[in-house]
């Protein structure tokens, strides 16, 4: 198996898909999962989408056997532009770029091959080529007697083309360089390559591809053919139209787990035959199957625009994830938020955080919402609040001060764990003749300035004393 990016953008979702189908495939079957940059179109290819696709592909973590560049592999390509060139299979084409003159009989009247060239006798061929004349090597498609190209798709099934629609196609470029269809066959070829998964796009090209196995006298591999990724509008997804949304990294930046993008991908024109949702890695692997791949397009649903950061995600996309991080070891959790939260430029030490985790683990849907969700912990003193917030249900100003004026003092001498504060307190409330939630609400907004909050008492066990009733000082004064 080999997943075969071009390294001429980020690491789109859909190319993700591809590397995880493809991983999945050679990990239930025994087989070698090949790593290999479509580098050739030197003019497109950058740094930055080399450095885009490794970053993606080392976060999802599934990992690859075998690695290698097109670029360093030209040498390859070039032996076997020639073996079918010496089987009088391809000619040269001496035709320069940008003249008017063609054949097009194909359907639609599409261009097929430059006059003259095709039938070019060898020993003129040779002559012009020696004198140093420039010329492409191009492919000669059969076309006599209605000659088809045939191949069975895994996913699509039989397709077939007539030789008389396919163009004499480019096997060299004037300058020497391989095309990508024939470096791309070449490389299959030398490299054992059984199965090709790749997307639905590259299904018109398989028949070139197929012509290129056969003229160099290889049985073609297996071909299977992804569904494409849409937009909910039902245009191809594409960072021009739809923003980063369509980026690897834009997932991993958000907070999402590498295994819960991995199964979110996963469900996206494929599922099991027992229609089950979450999946580990383990789990994947041992029921994925080309069987299970749909042939209609997947659809990622996000808004556009949108409103919320949430949004920007398909929802199912955002559920697994929180399905995930609840089930993290607390441990684990807290090691992968700590980051994130010194990276916002809050100093909180790993033993605070792993006190902070286990009470926002069922709170959060992506671990950047540790921002939003824990941000009170991590401030040396709140952010303004409407003090309106402060008042219980059915109370006002003056239930609210007095609440909290009996709430500083009786925290000033309670021990600060859970039990003795839930005793200390529901005691004051009855003292004071209000409900408990009346004692509670103004407790809460004071510490944390929000009414949504984790449990009240492990939020006070975690914020401490000194900046529990520096809090409650705070607010008391604000209701003075």
């Amino acid at each position: 198996m080999r997943f075969a990016p071009s390294p001429t953008g980020f690491l789109h979702v859909g190319s993700a898909r591809t590397f995880i189908f493809n991983w999945l495939f050679a990990r239930r079957n025994g087989g070698t999962m090949i790593l290999r940059l479509d580098d050739t179109d030197v003019e497109r290819n950058t740094d930055a989408s080399v450095n885009s696709i490794f970053e993606g592909l080392k976060w999802l973590g599934l990992g690859w056997d075998e690695e290698y560049k097109q670029s360093e592999r030209g040498a390859l390509h070039r032996r076997m532009a020639e073996a079918i060139f010496q089987k009088g299979l391809a000619y040269r084409d001496f035709t320069p770029a940008h003249t008017g003159d063609s054949e097009k009989s194909g359907a639609q009247g599409t261009w097929l091959f430059n006059p003259g060239m095709p039938e070019m006798s060898r020993e003129e061929s040779d002559r012009r080529a020696a004198a140093g004349e420039p010329f492409a090597l191009r492919f000669r498609v059969p076309r006599e007697a209605g000659q088809v190209v045939r191949f069975t798709d895994a996913v699509y099934g039989e397709q077939m083309k007539a030789g008389a629609d396919i163009e004499d196609f480019a096997l060299l470029r004037s300058d020497g360089m391989p095309t990508y269809h024939l470096a791309s066959c070449a490389d299959d070829a030398d490299l054992r390559i059984s199965h090709i998964i790749r997307g639905q796009d590259h299904l018109s090209n398989t028949f070139k591809h197929v012509l290129i196995f056969e003229a160099a006298g290889y049985a073609p591999p297996q071909f299977a053919h992804l569904p494409l990724l849409v937009a909910p509008d039902g245009t191809k997804l594409s960072k021009r139209r739809h923003g980063p949304v369509v980026s690897v990294t834009t997932y991993r930046d958000a907070g999402f787990l590498p295994d819960a993008f991995i199964n979110f991908l996963c469900l996206l024109g494929w599922s099991p035959k027992d229609d089950r949702t979450k999946m580990s890695r383990q789990e994947l692997t041992e029921i994925f199957s080309l069987e299970g791949i749909n042939r209609a397009n997947a659809v990622v649903n996000f808004k556009e625009p949108a409103t919320t950061p949430e949004e920007t995600f398909d929802p199912k996309a955002v559920w697994l994830n929180a399905e995930f991080i609840r089930g993290l070891a607390i441990e684990d959790l807290s090691r992968q938020l700590l980051p994130i939260v010194c990276g916002a430029g809050f100093n909180v030490t790993p033993e605070k955080m792993a006190q902070i985790t286990p009470l926002i683990r069922e709170r959060i849907k992506l671990l950047s919402d540790v921002l939003t969700a824990a941000d009170f912990f991590f401030f040396d003193k709140l952010p303004p609040y409407n003090p309106a917030e402060l008042i219980p249900q059915k109370g006002d100003a003056a239930m609210a001060l007095k609440v909290l004026q009996k709430v500083q003092a009786v925290l000033a001498d309670v021990e600060f764990k859970h039990d003795p504060m839930d005793h200390a307190l529901r005691a004051a409330a009855e003292e004071l003749g209000v409900k408990a939630g009346q004692m509670f609400q103004p407790i809460r907004v004071a510490v944390c300035g929000r009414k949504n909050a984790p449990p009240l008492f492990e939020t006070l066990e975690v914020l401490g004393k000194d900046a529990t009733l520096s809090r409650i000082e705070s607010a008391i004064r604000l209701l003075a």
